[in-house]
């Protein structure tokens, strides 16, 4: 059965229209030509389901969701795309076909226009022809380059969800910069092979280092706007810090990530000793530094922070009126009410307090510092102790750079006894903060962004299944997680900075 698109009826109508013939059928008994129109609604109903799956594809392409556009495919299909490589169509890994769109397009704004839909459904097995109309474009890159013609697609439906199988491309004609793609191309490759520049900077006294991202097609003759980007407690510049940076940085901005006092290739003793209010004077001493920077404008530094991260960086801002313009991803934000719930209510807290006095009192008499692991699954003194996969597996967060097997002990008071709830009333910095229901806390982020003193302030978020307990670590480095906060980041810093 074929289908045009002005026959597609939506899905509340169909539905709707679904349970009124059932009501008929059941009171008439039975009818032939009544039970025609019912399997047609049927057909109907599939065949917008079928639609929908391409248009979320193409949809989720312009977002840069592509989690989201990985899960409208099978996990092989084929793919055709000769009428404009010229190269032949070949069977792909949906993986690979996406993670090609997301290196291809990192720094390019798409469109993708579809219509004049021709459905045919059959059984599990689905066909849809469609009109193309693609938009192209690029900071950096001269003029525009849309492309035009058909798709066809081919799905089948597996387990009750209809997957994409087969996508050809049939080109008509292109407009604009014919060579956009290329262009493209050489831009990517460019960014890639540039590296950060290490650097130095002093922070009462302590010498800090860390990587300075600079935008691509850097102009030395020119003043950028810069943002601080600080990761997550104990973590060191080349985890969750590291990756937002080099991201953000792209075609706009100087960015900054550093390893704070105690912890990587920075100065501080005692070694891996959390201390908030020194990592909060760390982010002022930054600001001082990029201010330092013929390449960055003074007036136009912001702040960037994930996990704890976001409430050293909101403390900063609060206090730190040179800071203009604030972001927070996955905000780690407590009181003493809610440290209880993750350190053993009232006893626990205070026995960790007590035992960060004790180790504070014999570090100053002898200059011995007690140590804890940082992350375990067997030892439940550790300062993270759980399957959390960030901190466990190399190809994430367990980098060499990073300690696993140590926290100072002392860390517990500062840590515990830190309150930033009341820093939202100081904070007059316009501020975007991105969250979901699945992160940590996401009461005290509402809260938090509630009593912001501000009123240029967003709070963006991310859908997410609530019983998902870990969707806090996708945050730091997940594709899907990083790339929508880094689009509203850019947005952000762009508006105001």
């Amino acid at each position: 059965m074929k289908l045009s698109n002005t026959k597609l009826a939506s899905a509340v109508v169909v539905a709707l229209s679904l349970s009124a013939l059932a009501g008929c059928a059941t009171n008439s008994g039975t009818n032939p030509a009544l039970k025609g129109d019912i399997q047609g609604l049927v057909q109907l109903a599939e065949a917008e389901q079928v639609k929908r799956s391409v248009v979320s594809m193409v949809n989720a392409i312009d977002a840069k969701q592509w989690d989201q556009a990985i899960a409208q495919f099978n996990d092989e299909l084929f793919v055709d795309y000769s009428s404009l490589s010229g190269q032949a169509g070949s069977m792909t890994k949906a993986t690979d076909l996406v993670s090609g769109w997301e290196n291809l397009l990192a720094q390019v704004s798409t469109l993708h226009q579809l219509s004049n839909f021709d459905i045919t459904v059959q059984d599990d097995q689905a066909e849809v022809f469609s009109h193309v109309y693609a938009s192209h474009a690029a900071d950096g890159i001269a003029g525009y380059w849309d492309a035009y013609g058909r798709y066809q697609h081919k799905l089948r439906n597996i387990n009750g969800t209809w997957k994409i199988t087969s996508m050809t491309l049939i080109m008509h004609g292109q407009k604009g910069n014919l060579n956009f793609l290329q262009e493209v191309i050489k831009m990517n490759e460019s960014n890639a092979s540039v590296s950060p520049r290490r650097v130095e900077f002093s922070s009462d006294g302590a010498k800090l280092v860390g990587n300075l991202y600079l935008p691509a097609n850097y102009d030395a003759s020119k003043k950028y706007p810069a943002v601080i980007v600080s990761g997550s407690w104990t973590t060191v510049k080349e985890q969750m810090a590291g990756l937002y940076a080099e991201k953000l940085a792209g075609q706009e901005f100087i960015t900054l990530a550093f390893d704070f006092r105690n912890f990587g290739e920075s100065e501080g003793m005692p070694r891996f000793y959390e201390n908030p209010l020194q990592k909060v004077e760390d982010i002022e001493n930054a600001v001082s530094y990029l201010q330092s920077l013929p390449e960055v404008d003074a007036d136009r530094i912001g702040a960037l922070g994930i996990c704890a991260g976001s409430m050293y960086t909101l403390m900063a801002a609060a206090e730190d009126k040179r800071i203009k313009s604030v972001v927070t991803a996955a905000s780690w934000l407590h009181d003493a009410e809610a440290v209880k719930l993750f350190y053993g209510g009232e006893e626990g807290v205070q026995a960790k307090i007590d035992a960060a006095r004790a180790a504070k009192k014999k570090f100053a008499e002898t200059g011995e510092v007690e140590y804890i692991p940082s992350i375990s699954t067997t030892d439940e003194t550790a300062a993270m102790y759980g399957p959390y996969d960030y901190y466990l597996n190399p190809e994430r967060g367990a980098i060499p750079q990073w300690s696993a097997d140590k926290f100072a002990v002392m860390t517990w008071e500062d840590w515990l006894t830190l309150d930033p709830m009341p820093s939202a009333a100081n904070l007059t910095a316009p501020t975007l903060m991105i969250h979901s229901d699945g992160a940590v806390l996401p009461q005290y982020t509402k809260q938090y962004f509630a009593n912001i003193a501000s009123e240029q302030k967003k709070l963006h978020w991310i859908e997410t299944e609530l019983d998902s307990p870990f969707h806090q670590f996708s945050f730091y480095d997940q594709a899907a997680e990083v790339n929508e906060s880094l689009e509203q980041a850019r947005q952000w810093f762009s508006n105001q900075l």
